[in-house]
């Protein structure tokens, strides 16, 4: 009897190490192994391409600490999380809340917000260089309207970062409002009955009921939007390359440009470190932030 036991357990356990193999490996060979090697990079001077490596070091560390445009792509950054974390999780929940109220359509008007979320980022960056091109965009009626010129949005330092912000928004934002209609229609019906029954306005609904409610999503979609603004590149590449004057320029543009135009891996993968390093304390700052508002 014993001995049945135990066969069976030790099947269960060869079968539970089979399915795990596969993606344990995969794990440790695309994952763990790019990021030994990144964080090995750092401590040496190493070109990307062929070249010896020679260790030098946090010397690679200290260099960035006192790289002036790294810390212009480090604020650029966090202008750019600025511009697009809160507002594009205030319009998704604005958008779930639009959409959840509809009684026909609905499905076609899920489908028109969330289609540019689905679209290549160089069809949107496309679409967005026809719009704002400074002779013949459909958007120059409205700068001449207002400013009564022409504006090249992507060339002027001014408006460069809040046209790409725009930009991303416009692209992501069905996402964010799939995943709070996903939560407003996990909310009982019950609630609002007994709100109606206590004379509860529309308001007080949205304030006491619905965000409530909602939190655990916005804390969610919040967290997934900084974690993933802060490695904005495609749409910079794209639009900008980091220009005018390094006014767009984000820490993996400049990261990007250390790796694969000077070929300095080393420094690239100190770059990489750091950003890291950032989107962690980042993530971590706001989660306990949004902890301590729900606590509150």
């Amino acid at each position: 009897m014993t001995s049945g036991r135990q066969k069976r357990k030790w099947r269960m356990w060869r079968n539970a190490f089979v399915l795990v193999a596969p993606f344990t490996l995969l794990y440790l060979l695309f994952f763990i192994y790019p990021t030994w090697r990144v964080l090995q990079l750092s401590l040496y001077d190493a070109q990307l391409i062929g070249g010896e490596q020679t260790f030098i070091g946090l010397e690679n560390y200290r260099d960035i600490w006192e790289d002036p445009l790294f810390w212009r792509s480090v604020r650029n950054t966090l202008y750019f999380v600025l511009l697009t974390v809160i507002p594009n999780t205030a319009l998704g929940l604005v958008f779930a809340l639009m959409v959840v109220r509809l009684k026909r359509l609905r499905s076609m008007v899920l489908a028109a917000f969330f289609l540019p979320y689905i679209l290549p980022v160089s069809v949107v960056t496309l679409i967005f260089q026809w719009i704002f091109d400074s002779q013949f965009g459909v958007a120059q009626i409205a700068f001449q309207t207002f400013f009564d010129e022409n504006i090249a949005v992507f060339a002027n330092p001014n408006w460069a970062m809040p046209m790409i912000a725009f930009v991303t928004i416009w692209w992501t934002v069905g996402f964010n409002m799939l995943l709070f209609i996903a939560g407003l229609q996990g909310i009982g019906k019950d609630y609002y009955d007994a709100a109606d029954l206590d004379g509860a306005n529309n308001l007080q609904k949205f304030l006491y009921i619905t965000w409530p409610l909602l939190w655990p999503i916005t804390t969610l979609v919040l967290t997934l939007q900084l974690i993933l603004q802060l490695k904005i590149f495609d749409q910079v590449f794209l639009l900008t390359g980091g220009g005018p004057f390094n006014s767009t320029i984000v820490v993996l543009l400049y990261m990007y440009r250390q790796a694969f135009t000077r070929f300095d891996g080393g420094y690239s993968s100190t770059i990489a470190v750091a950003l890291f390093v950032l989107i962690l304390v980042a993530a971590i700052f706001q989660v306990r932030v949004l902890r301590s508002g729900r606590s509150t």
